[in-house]
């Protein structure tokens, strides 16, 4: 059985594919020393099996092995056919954990740096007519504090809020082929006031760029430009405004086509921005009724067993009254947004860095990886902003403590700055639960949001009864300007209940958010939503969280996604109106 066998790219997806998921020849190479023996050279034979796109610590992939691995390797077969060779041939991984070396026929093709974010090679010179050999190396160190690792845990048992590691191949991988004059990449930048699309595309080789746009199978417009290749432009003026708006993602389909090269796609007509207070999309305000969501399942880790479990985590959430999500600490794979895109479900997208010192190194290795993402997940109309970093602590000379002094200003306005050159349609929340510590020297200039994590709504106002103008800084002990920023708790309302053990209590703060019974869970967060939902200056919230994750029960659903409270008295409470919406 091959897992896993839809397109991966929904959103720039061309015919000509095929699918590599399935099993492939494996090898743990404890001592990483594959490479001295060789084990890229098409005679050498690796003993072991895996199934592909499935981590080695997962079920899925046949192997289940959750020991430290810092250097595995994959081998198979894949064939060629002689028309095929006539164009390009691409691979392309959707993500491996953490530098990737790819081999092909016994010769080195490249390597990518980063475990999150999707990467590709132009094979086409390294391969031959029938039989091909492809070797990958994925090498990591999974107790680096300088490898951006999400919620995997450094310690060898997984413990608390950190879960099992992943390992080499965790995305889809496949071939794509191309015609020689082909479109590289695409972004669109939607226009809801003078209904239309600009679309700025990469283009190789000369030809003629026709872009369609519809909907619902109607034509909606078209636009066309002669290019020799490089950057090329048009604006498809929509004859009909269907609007992108929350829970009700109307998406208009596009046709491009290039020489002989044909591409689909789609995108969602909205706009999405803060003014004072409020985060408008589309010209109204809406309350962000946000849940945080990990990623993680429980036979396939950081990988879900099929299409349809991605599409069933935007279900269950919107079925309990949420409008949204915090990916958090993880680059989601693109068929998870294309759920999100379908449904109208708003999500923050989030780099999986935590815990990070501020530092150049790890500018270095951070930035590059950041910059992927956003230009991979920039057409996805769910994504409604960006935020690089949660928390931000770390260990600084054997002490732990928040790192935004030395160099932290500077750090953290690269960050920004970067991600408002790339993107500029979208707010930047810098850090979820600790931009509060970011208003160095009375300076605003790294962040869109004000943002913090509570669970203890006993807190609330000592921290935050002089807001809008300040907030109390708990870390610095002193009050901090707001500066009229908008403002949210991006992790609150948090209650633990455990189906299978309900004395079972694990939470950070004093064991206060630990009812002890499942009504007393409702209403629990039903206190939390009702209080702060009638602040005027919230423009949303983040309930923790959307499903248990291993040691951690404080989902509203069990690790394989059953109902623990009843997700219609969840929506009854959530769908109060807030007071800051429309």
């Amino acid at each position: 059985m091959i897992y896993r066998q839809e397109h991966p790219k929904p959103q720039f997806e061309r015919s000509t594919w095929q699918n590599l998921n399935g099993e492939w020849d494996f090898a743990i190479d404890y001592d990483n020393c594959g490479e001295g023996k060789k084990f890229f050279e098409v005679d050498k034979k690796l003993e072991g099996k895996i199934i592909v796109p499935f981590a080695p610590e997962s079920t899925l992939s046949g192997i289940g092995n959750t020991d430290f691995m810092t250097s595995v390797w994959y081998k198979r077969k894949i064939k060629v056919e002689k028309s095929q060779l006539n164009g390009r041939v691409v691979m392309h991984f959707g993500a491996v954990d953490y530098i990737a070396t790819l081999y092909i026929n016994g010769q080195k093709v490249g390597y990518h740096k980063g475990g999150y974010t999707s990467f590709s090679f132009d094979v086409t010179k390294f391969l031959v007519e029938g039989e091909n050999d492809v070797c990958v190396h994925a090498e990591d160190n999974p107790t680096s504090y300088y490898i951006p690792t999400g919620k995997q845990d450094k310690r060898f048992t997984p413990q608390g809020v950190l879960y099992t590691r992943t390992t080499g191949i965790w995305q889809t991988v496949w071939l794509e082929f191309t015609p020689n004059t082909y479109i590289k990449n695409a972004k669109y930048y939607p226009n809801v006031a003078d209904c239309s699309v600009n679309i700025n595309a990469e283009v190789v080789g000369s030809g003629k760029f026709i872009v369609k746009a519809y909907y619902q199978g109607e034509l909606m417009g078209q636009a066309t430009a002669i290019s020799n290749g490089g950057a090329v432009g048009v604006t498809v003026k929509l004859k009909e405004k269907h609007l992108w708006q929350p829970l009700d993602g109307k998406l208009y389909d596009l046709e491009f086509s290039y020489g002989e090269d044909k591409v689909k796609s789609y995108f969602g007509l909205r706009e999405v921005k803060f003014e004072g207070h409020k985060f408008i999309i589309n010209g109204k305000s809406v309350f962000q009724r946000f849940v945080l969501d990990q990623g993680f399942y429980p036979d396939g880790i950081y990988t879900a067993p099929s299409d349809q479990a991605l599409a069933n985590d935007v279900k269950i959430s919107i079925d309990a009254g949420f409008n949204g999500a915090r990916l958090h600490q993880k680059v989601f794979e693109e068929r998870f947004l294309y759920h999100c895109d379908k449904a109208g479900y708003m999500v923050w997208a989030e780099f999986p860095n935590w815990i990070t010192i501020a530092n150049d190194q790890t500018l270095r290795t951070i930035l590059p990886q950041w910059t992927e993402e956003i230009d991979r997940d920039f057409n996805h109309p769910s994504i409604i902003g960006w935020c690089p970093f949660n928390e931000m602590g770390g260990f600084v000379d054997g002490e732990w403590r928040r790192v935004w002094r030395e160099p932290g200003y500077e750090f953290a306005k690269i960050f920004y700055d970067t991600t408002k050159l790339l993107d500029p349609t979208r707010p930047v929340n810098l850090i979820s639960g600790g931009n509060h510590c970011v208003n160095f020297e009375g300076k605003q200039d790294t962040t869109d949001v004000i943002d913090a994590h509570l669970n203890d709504l006993r807190k609330f106002d000592e921290w935050f009864k002089d807001m809008p103008e300040s907030y109390y800084n708990f870390f610095e002990k002193k009050k901090e300007k707001v500066f009229g920023m908008p403002m949210w708790l991006s992790e609150t309302g948090c209650v633990t209940w455990d189906e299978e053990n309900p004395e079972f209590n694990y939470n950070m703060v004093d064991n206060f958010w630990c009812p002890n019974s499942k009504e007393g869970c409702v209403e629990r967060i039903g206190e939390f939503y009702t209080y702060l939902m009638g602040k005027e200056y919230m423009f949303g919230l983040c309930l923790v969280q959307l499903y248990d994750v291993e040691n951690e029960k404080n989902g509203i659903y069990t690790y394989d996604r059953k109902d623990k409270f009843g997700a219609e008295k969840l929506k009854k409470i959530l769908s109060q109106k807030a007071a800051i919406e429309d």
